[in-house]
């Protein structure tokens, strides 16, 4: 009983404190994802035009939340999470909505983007089941998903000039 206490208050925390989280459906690789914590659960906005993607995230389904360290980057707890999606307009959906559109960061839309939302996005509940993994022994590091922001260019000619030229003395 008191490590379950215990279990919960460290998810919430954690989670509360950080910005970001691993987000891991079935069948589908982990994803950063940004978040706020309301009501017990970690809410989300996604998978409209310009919104973060969801895959792997049903209703009704399962997803592994990992929650990373704000100072240092460090997996703190990685818990299991019961995803609920909010029906847009409902009494959930509207405060889950009121504590991310403070979040957002750089909307296109400005205040319209609760309306847009509404018609494209999906709103997602990630509820503790109060289930946590222990903290792995190795190095969990995976290559990055592909993209197509990803560019690589040689560089300028000029670059090594101006990054190693010796200072002249005064």
């Amino acid at each position: 009983m008191a490590t379950e206490l215990l279990d919960r208050a460290l998810v919430e925390e954690a989670t509360k404190k950080s910005g970001l989280v691993w987000v891991q459906g079935p069948g589908s690789p982990a994803r950063a994802l940004w978040h706020v914590w309301h009501d017990g659960a970690a809410c989300l906005v996604g998978d409209g035009p310009g919104e973060q993607p969801l895959p792997g995230l049903t209703d009704g389904g399962t997803a592994e939340v990992t929650v990373r360290s704000k100072d240092k980057g460090g997996r703190l707890v990685t818990w299991t999470a019961k995803v609920v999606e909010l029906p847009s307009g409902s009494e959930g959906w509207e405060a889950a909505v009121a504590e991310l559109k403070g979040k957002r960061l750089n909307a296109p839309d400005g205040e319209a983007m609760t309306a847009r939302w509404a018609r494209e996005c999906r709103v997602l509940r990630l509820e503790p089941t109060g289930a946590t993994a222990p903290l792995p022994d190795g190095d969990l590091a995976a290559a990055p998903l592909p993209t197509p922001a990803t560019t690589r260019e040689p560089i300028p000619a000029g670059l090594p000039r101006l990054l190693f030229k010796k200072r002249k003395r005064a």
